[in-house]
């Protein structure tokens, strides 16, 4: 229950001949005690671990029927950086803790279905032979819902199949023809004698993400600029690459910044609209409307249209209070309207013209310094230089993110000769990293600068 917290469902199970034998009624507990419980079924993994955290889960006697599909908690989604939790030591916990584990991906069987993840949980149950009841029993009990029939049998024979499975004796799949290799990819192949193996990867999905960002130029220009430091790391590495892997994976997210452009683009393609409407069960001859609430600022619009006209909307009094009094209120589009469509659509088609945008002129300057900093402290402190490529994750997002993230940024940066004069410079480069992504106040951040004699 979302706005409750996590709710329980109990349930006790005792046979009716054992109570009439006894001649009285059994007394039934209303909640589950730690230690004490048979089957634990959950929708998914995070739901799992708690059930398992609370003591609910026990390897003497516990089933643990889980989907490892995950569904990102809230603490994970707002954290400043990587909040997520490492899902396969969850599982490993998950598996640890139980006496029998069944695990595998319901919410995919729910979706393929066309149902929900309840029907999949339910053939999952049947499917683990826990509980004295046939087949036919738990599919009768499905029919008497007289709701959705067809698909929760569809869902629930999922269930019931992957359960099985699980427990059958493994045998090797088919192989019908051997895995295609993947296609060439010419840029890729002009950088990768230079890269660690462990960056190969990183730049690969840099050059894909930059191309569908930009397009193939911009590409070529993340390569170049990625050159040189692959160069360096030969040079002065320490055989873990980890300095080109990092320089990799920020500079690529740097140049991909998100802006008007780029939001507008995402929310105007088809790939798009249509997971909306697989999420949506749309059926045929049914109607989706996707309404879209957007609340550009004006620092945002100045910063996507053309250098010039950008410094004119932030410097020139009465055409600043004009745009600012028109987006001071969000509005609503309906993208599946033609005039919402046509007005994101047209900001999508800026794209082109991005190159000669205010906001781009000041990303590319900044992640030119950035690269030279890095570049020419690696050259004296190498794990240091590491730390400094990381803390390009500060800067990302938009608006008052955005802002924050690139205080923080500036604020450890321009510090970076006391820092260098630290007893372990690359340790506190980490500490203050980690609590810049602490908090959105800046007071972790603030409290470690005073700590390590640096305010």
């Amino acid at each position: 229950a979302q706005r409750t917290g996590a709710t329980i469902y109990y349930l006790e199970l005792f046979p009716r001949a054992a109570a009439e034998k006894a001649g009285r009624l059994p007394v039934l507990a209303l909640m589950p005690v730690p230690g004490d419980v048979d089957i634990v079924i959950a929708s998914e993994m995070m739901e799992a671990g708690r059930a398992v955290q609370r003591g609910f889960v026990t390897p003497d006697r516990t089933a643990l029927i889980t989907s490892t599909a995950r569904v990102f908690a809230m603490t994970e989604k707002i954290a400043l950086g990587d909040g997520r939790e490492d899902t396969a030591a969850l599982r490993d916990a998950c598996r640890t803790a139980a006496r029998t584990f069944v695990g595998f991906d319901m919410a995919e069987i729910a979706e393929n279905t066309g149902s929900v993840i309840s029907a999949v949980l339910f053939g999952a149950l049947a499917g683990a032979k826990l509980l004295p009841f046939t087949r036919e029993e738990f599919e009768a009990t499905v029919e008497r819902g007289g709701i959705g029939v067809a698909a929760s049998k569809r869902a629930f024979a999922g269930g019931y199949d992957g359960a099985g499975g699980i427990f059958a004796p493994a045998t090797p799949a088919p192989s019908a023809r051997a895995a295609a290799p993947p296609a060439r990819d010419d840029l890729l192949a002009q950088i990768t004698p230079l890269l660690p193996p462990g960056a190969v990867e990183i730049v690969r999905a840099g050059i894909e993400r930059l191309r569908d960002y930009q397009d193939g130029a911009y590409a070529r220009l993340y390569v170049e600029r990625l050159k040189p430091i692959a160069a360096l790391e030969h040079r002065v590495g320490d055989g873990t690459g980890r300095l080109t892997s990092e320089v990799a994976r920020y500079l690529a997210l740097g140049m991909a910044y998100e802006d008007t452009i780029r939001v507008a683009e995402l929310k105007t393609r088809a790939a798009r609209f249509a997971r909306v409407g697989r999420e949506a069960q749309v059926k045929d001859g049914q109607i989706l409307e996707v309404a879209e609430f957007l609340h550009p600022r004006l620092q945002e619009i100045a910063e996507s249209v053309p250098a010039p006209l950008g410094r004119l909307m932030l410097s020139f009094g009465p055409l600043r209070r004009l745009i600012g009094r028109m987006t001071s209120k969000g509005r609503i589009l309906k993208t599946t309207s033609i005039r919402g469509f046509a007005q994101l659509y047209l900001v999508a088609s800026l794209k082109k013209r991005r190159r000669g945008s205010l906001r781009y002129e000041a990303e590319q300057k900044s992640l030119e310094v950035w690269l030279a900093s890095v570049a020419a402290l690696a050259q004296k402190n190498y794990a240091a230089a590491a730390e400094l490529a990381e803390c390009r994750n500060l800067v990302k997002g938009y608006g008052d993110t955005l802002e924050r993230g690139r205080a923080n940024y500036e604020a450890i940066t321009g510090a970076m000769d006391k820092v260098l004069s630290l007893a372990a410079p690359a340790k506190s480069l980490a500490e203050l990293r980690s609590a810049a992504l602490a908090d959105d106040t800046g007071a972790k951040l603030r409290e470690t600068q005073r700590r390590l004699g640096l305010a």
